[in-house]
């Protein structure tokens, strides 16, 4: 079993009420004017601070992903944070959850900066590719009708500048090169360990699987994640191989505490906290339309958001919700679905674990048995959690929940992606473009 911990370094205003001057403000509309650095600075610290103490308890990574004007996510520079981690900590894998290759119009430098951290590490990068959503797409003016197709060829050239001597000469569709021949390659042989992400996009799914790589499920509910799997399998098969839980992996919010009780308090923070940018009840602060921007999601090939009408997750729980599908998906139907994850409802439906150690793992090992996953990373620290109680989930992972799981793991036949290579390793020489 693979263990990583991830937070959204969330910005935190310990000063004043966040939500208070946030109010009937919507998705991209919060002016960076209430951007305070003294108190960014001091929660870049933290973070690093939980980081390294995470990777001191056991946690096998740390997960590091990127948005753009976003109060939820200080996150708009990974890979600094990234090069970071490779010289601060010593044995912890450094996850990229990921790169938005899309945003990228220089793939090249891309490739130059992960080759520096997993040198820097010594071979401790994994890659992981994403599409960004419609939000980074506004904040950095990139067309969305390319998006899949910068994000395919970006892919190809920083491959083919990883494993092909140079200088060759790159020309795309997209992006275009005299001289290919970067001098600083990464530790890693042939090239770094290489994941994908996100959520319900078949066409995601169906890019990861021809490459063999895991895919990770971003706290997606969980029948709607089994789906997901169950389509990446049948994706694997068509191109000759057996996906297993190597291949599968998932997010989820858990936050672990001295009893079920204080679990629960502290847990709320995820969702409420007056200094919280995922504040519950805070109406229009995600703008649908900028999730789903024309031309960058194909919605006939979304897979359904399945939900109490179908089928019940681990223990028969299931989320109470409409189910989304192609034909009634709406921005209406959305905000009727967020509207109604209350932070009970969200518990009760294992999209956020609380608990003590022993409740904790009991939930997790059946998120484990349902969905078969080698992969699984625990987002927590987040929202208006205090640096205390972050510190002290940590601390109870390692002793007594992380311990847990990887036995169980042996157990019941669950393997990770560095145990089994899943095939990630070699390059797609057919999707590369011609030199």
């Amino acid at each position: 079993m693979f263990i990583g911990k991830f937070v959204e370094r969330t910005y935190q205003d310990p000063v004043e009420d966040l939500r208070s001057r946030r109010r009937n403000t919507t998705d991209m509309d919060l002016s960076n004017s209430l951007f305070q650095s003294e108190v960014a600075s001091s929660l870049y610290h933290r973070y690093f601070d939980e980081h390294c103490y995470a990777e001191e308890m056991g946690y096998d990574a740390i997960m590091l992903n990127e948005h753009h004007n976003a109060p939820f996510c200080m996150g708009a520079q990974p890979n600094i944070e990234a090069g970071i981690l490779a010289r601060i900590t010593e044995r912890v894998k450094i996850v990229m959850l990921g790169n938005i290759l899309p945003l990228w119009d220089d793939p090249l430098l891309l490739a130059e900066q992960l080759a520096e951290i997993d040198l820097i590490s010594r071979g401790r990068l994994v890659n992981g590719w994403v599409r960004g959503t419609g939000r980074e797409s506004v904040a950095h003016t990139a067309q969305p009708p390319y998006n899949f197709e910068r994000l395919e060829e970006a892919h190809a050239l920083i491959e083919k500048a990883w494993t092909t001597p140079g200088p060759f000469r790159w020309e795309g569709q997209h992006f275009h090169y005299r001289a290919v021949n970067p001098w600083v390659l990464p530790y890693q042989k042939p090239m770094p360990a290489q994941m994908a992400c996100g959520l319900i996009s078949k066409n995601s799914m169906e890019w990861a699987a021809r490459r063999r790589y895991p895919y990770i499920m971003l706290a997606t509910e969980i029948n709607a994640t089994k789906a997901a799997f169950e389509y990446y399998s049948e994706v694997a098969r068509e191109e000759g191989y057996e996906a297993d839980s190597q291949h599968f992996g998932y997010l989820i919010k858990v936050h672990v505490d001295e009893t079920d009780e204080l679990a629960y308090d502290v847990g709320k923070n995820f969702v409420l906290g007056a200094n919280n940018p995922f504040n519950e009840g805070n109406e229009g602060q995600v703008r649908g339309f900028l999730q789903n921007l024309p031309g960058m999601i194909d919605r006939a090939r979304l897979l359904p958001t399945v939900g109490a009408d179908t089928r019940s997750g681990p223990g028969g729980v299931s989320s109470g919700r409409q189910v989304i599908t192609p034909e009634n998906d709406t921005a209406a139907a959305r905000r009727a679905q967020r509207a109604s994850r209350s932070y009970d409802e969200l518990v009760g439906a294992k999209a956020i674990v609380v608990g003590s150690p022993e409740t904790v793992i009991a939930r997790v090992k059946e998120v484990m048995d349902f969905l078969r996953i080698g992969s699984i990373f625990f987002w927590d620290g987040e929202g208006a959690m205090t640096h205390k109680e972050s510190m002290r989930s940590i601390r109870l992972m390692g002793e007594e929940v992380i311990p847990a799981l990887k036995e169980y793991a042996k157990e019941i036949g669950i393997a990770n992606p560095f145990e089994v290579d899943p095939g990630w390793r070699q390059p797609v020489e057919a999707l590369q473009a011609s030199a």
